[in-house]
């Protein structure tokens, strides 16, 4: 059996799922517009440039996540799905990852973006299995801290082997192991695989992977 690792945000996706998430909120008034925008622009070039301090941006995150109770919370994520995730369900992201289960192997989702915003957007992929930054709850209700080690850079790989951890299982335990990505952030796991593949890559990513001969691929135009 073979393990087949994906980020999500700007590789399986064409947008990044936490930043539009903030977008969409800003657009639904559950945010005051100019404050919240400008600093989900802020810390979205932070998170280009490799510069986020990853606890200040959860924080930011999960404030206005903690305002409201669990409906309605739910109700906002399906419109975002509608409105947002379902354009972007791109055919050719699609096939890649039913190849990789049609061919058995063990898939999962690895994001640094919270599992609140990213399980139904696994689901739509087929994606059972997710990796990703995990909030507290109080009988259904964000608390405002954060559960885990932020699923972040070096925190991919330590949730990573957790989660196989969890399953009996370790890196051994595969034929190969594979881990798409678009991003620099990702760099320390896709190191960890057997088989790193740069997905529609950043200009420091790019530069990477020509250099190491790892495979570029471009899901999107």
């Amino acid at each position: 059996m073979n393990l087949t690792l994906f980020d999500l945000d700007n590789t399986l996706l064409p947008i990044d799922s936490d930043y539009e998430w903030g977008q969409f909120l800003v657009r639904t008034g559950i945010v005051d517009a100019e404050e919240y925008r400008v600093a989900n622009e802020r810390f979205f070039e932070q998170y280009n440039d490799g510069t986020l301090d990853i606890f200040e941006f959860l924080h930011f995150v999960l404030r206005p996540l903690v305002k409201l109770d669990r409906a309605e919370l739910d109700a906002l994520h399906a419109r975002y799905m509608t409105e947002v995730i379902a354009p972007n369900l791109r055919p050719a992201a699609l096939d890649l990852v039913r190849r990789h289960r049609d061919a058995g192997d063990l898939c999962a989702i690895v994001t640094a973006t919270n599992s609140f915003i990213t399980r139904p957007i696994a689901r739509a992929f087929g994606i059972t299995e997710l990796i990703a930054t995990e909030f507290d709850e109080v009988d259904g209700r964000f608390t405002g801290e954060i559960s885990v080690a932020p699923c972040f850079k070096d925190g991919k790989i330590a949730r990573t082997e957790a989660w196989l951890a969890a399953r009996g299982l370790d890196w051994s335990s595969f034929g190969n192991t594979t881990f798409y990505s678009d991003s620099a952030n990702d760099l320390p796991l896709m190191q960890r695989v057997k088989q790193p593949v740069a997905v529609n890559p950043s200009g420091r990513l790019r530069d990477h992977a020509l250099a190491e001969g790892w495979p570029v691929i471009e899901l999107f135009r």
